[in-house]
């Protein structure tokens, strides 16, 4: 079983490790998924939406094994609440990040067949594609986001309650986590409000870094230990 401080450190490895692929994942695939779906240019950059998916499952895959890797530690102050954080953030939201992996590759091979078939069933094409399109980066992404944000919930409450970090750092990111519900939720309904993701975006940042420079707090973790004895 990994130490506190191993854990800690993992954690935050692994925090930055998912944003890099999931900020890379949206340079590579930047200008190439636009509405109307444009299949032509989809099928002329097969690499750059394979490398986009494969970058998404990466982010899914990394960012899964955080609450595995703090479900030990979790554990000690609530266990109910540290297996809500795995299921979360480490089952769900990973199926979303599949899913929306899986929307692009089949939007790659519609791309393929648009070209091979020419330009008679060209506007049947166009159509699947839109769909695609807006099932990847709408309504997978509002799911994505609900998910994300209760599990984010839960992991600060974690670290709120157990004081394992300063509880500032874990209001800072109990906020995150209200605004990147209320982001999500507003898009169901077509407004836009993608600034409020900002909040949890920059807290997980300096989280997993305080994480991996200074770790959990000792006394919490011995003061646990000694009630639990």
């Amino acid at each position: 079983m990994l130490s506190d401080r191993r854990a800690a450190v993992w954690a935050g490895v692994l925090f930055i490790a998912g944003d890099v692929a999931g900020f890379l994942s949206v340079a590579v695939l930047s200008g190439l998924l636009k509405e109307p779906a444009d299949l032509a240019k989809i099928a002329a950059h097969p690499n750059q939406l394979a490398a986009g998916a494969l970058l998404i499952v990466a982010m899914g895959v990394v960012l899964a094994l955080v609450p595995i890797v703090l479900y030990p530690v979790f554990r000690r102050y609530d266990p109910v609440l540290a297996m809500g954080y795995v299921v979360f953030r480490g089952a769900l939201e990973t199926v979303t990040y599949l899913a929306s992996a899986a929307a692009l590759l089949v939007l790659l091979a519609l791309s393929k067949e648009f070209v091979a078939s020419g330009a008679q069933q060209a506007p049947h094409f166009a159509t699947l594609g839109s769909m695609l399109l807006k099932a990847q980066g709408s309504t997978i992404a509002d799911l994505g986001s609900v998910v994300f944000a209760i599990g984010a919930f839960m992991y600060n409450w974690l670290l709120h309650e157990s004081r394992l970090v300063p509880r500032w750092l874990a209001v800072w990111g109990l906020a995150g986590a209200v605004l990147y519900l209320l982001s999500g939720l507003l898009d169901v309904f077509a407004v836009s409000a993608g600034l409020l993701l900002v909040v949890l975006a920059v807290q997980e940042i300096a989280l997993a870094l305080w994480l991996i420079v200074k770790g959990f707090n000792e006394q919490a973790g011995d003061a646990t230990r000694e009630n639990a004895a």
